[in-house]
């Protein structure tokens, strides 16, 4: 496996796929600086209407949109250089109200041990269990959460905007030794003051907080529906497993097919096995990697997951359905509760 990587990688070299593509990233920037510019300009006509909820809804689009532009710099994938790409992951991050040192320290973990148990962040309980262990051991409201978590899953997504925003924040005035605490901050300030302010002017009292309603949910359930098919449902790796980097990425990454569109819609993030393969590989060359990974993989008798979007959140859905049957009450008897129900 050590080998089939070295192999992969020299073919995705050969080809140019590991080159930058800043014309490409310079008009997804420039469109996303339009859109922005097209939704300041709605609110400024718009007045005193309850269409602005349609604006509130585009603005959460957009601002998941730069999430994607962030995540994209953090990985190294936009300018030429390291220190560059991560202080336009700090700006991009900022103006989407997210602390760029929390995301980075956590996502860094992610892509070095995905799905293992004790290793990987993403897996680990945050009112959703994602692990029968941390299920089972849930407690109060959270367990009642726990043991519908699946079907509860997108209707909490419209929670997770302002989540990250207090995450965020939380790290930024409670760690110690964070790089940057003050630009983000004042970022992040920044970003806030210029949306509230003129937000709680302009329109009335209860429709400004509809609007931030709508755009917090919005944010959060586009994020969230973006990064869950990654590898929720994939293999879970024990926490003392030894896997070689190929195995280990391949095996616990899941692609979602449907083209150019799916891609624009997922920000790049549909083609996980790559990404996670070649993290600095930009979005526009993932496609063509997927390809040469994708064959390599069946030549060889390596697992590659891919599947369409509807399918993947299918899967998720019965996944955490599935862990959640760990916080059930061990007296229940599940035939007797159909019976009731019958």
């Amino acid at each position: 496996m050590t080998r089939a990587y070295r192999d992969v990688q020299q073919v995705v070299k050969e080809t140019g796929l590991l080159q930058r593509t800043p014309v490409f990233y310079s008009l997804v920037g420039g469109a996303l600086l339009l859109a922005l510019a097209g939704c300041v300009t709605g609110f400024l006509l718009l007045g005193d209407s309850w269409f602005q909820l349609l604006i509130a809804a585009a603005l959460g689009i957009v601002f998941t949109q730069i999430a994607f532009l962030a995540h994209e710099a953090a990985h190294r994938q936009i300018l030429s250089s390291g220190p560059a790409n991560f202080r336009l992951a700090r700006i991009l991050a900022g103006i989407v109200g997210m602390s760029y040192h929390w995301w980075d320290s956590k996502h860094t973990r992610h892509h070095g041990n995905p799905n293992q148990v004790g290793r990987d962040p993403d897996i680990e309980v945050d009112t959703i269990s994602f692990l029968e262990t941390d299920a089972a051991q849930s407690r109060g409201l959270v367990r009642l959460i726990t043991r519908k978590q699946g079907w509860l899953f997108f209707p909490l997504l419209t929670l997770e905007g302002l989540n990250l925003h207090y995450i965020g924040l939380k790290h930024l005035l409670t760690r110690k030794n964070v790089k940057g605490r003050w630009i983000e901050l004042s970022l992040i300030v920044a970003r806030f003051a210029i949306i509230l302010i003129p937000v709680f002017l302009m329109l009335p009292l209860g429709m400004a907080f509809a609007f931030l309603g709508v755009q917090l949910a919005v944010f959060g359930v586009y994020m969230g529906a973006s990064f869950a098919p990654n590898h929720k449902g994939m293999p879970i790796i024990a926490p003392d497993a030894k896997l070689d980097f190929f195995s280990k990425q391949v095996r616990t990454s899941r692609n979602i097919h449907g083209g150019r569109w799916v891609t624009w819609l997922m920000g790049g993030l549909n083609h996980q096995v790559e990404h996670h393969l070649f993290p600095n590989m930009s979005r526009l060359h993932l496609a063509k990697a997927r390809e040469i990974v994708r064959d390599y993989c069946a030549a060889n008798g390596i697992v590659y997951t891919e599947t369409s979007l509807v399918r993947s959140y299918a899967i998720v859905i019965d996944y955490l359905n599935r862990v959640g049957l760990a916080a059930r009450d061990p007296f229940d008897c599940p035939a007797a509760a159909q019976l009731r129900r019958a």
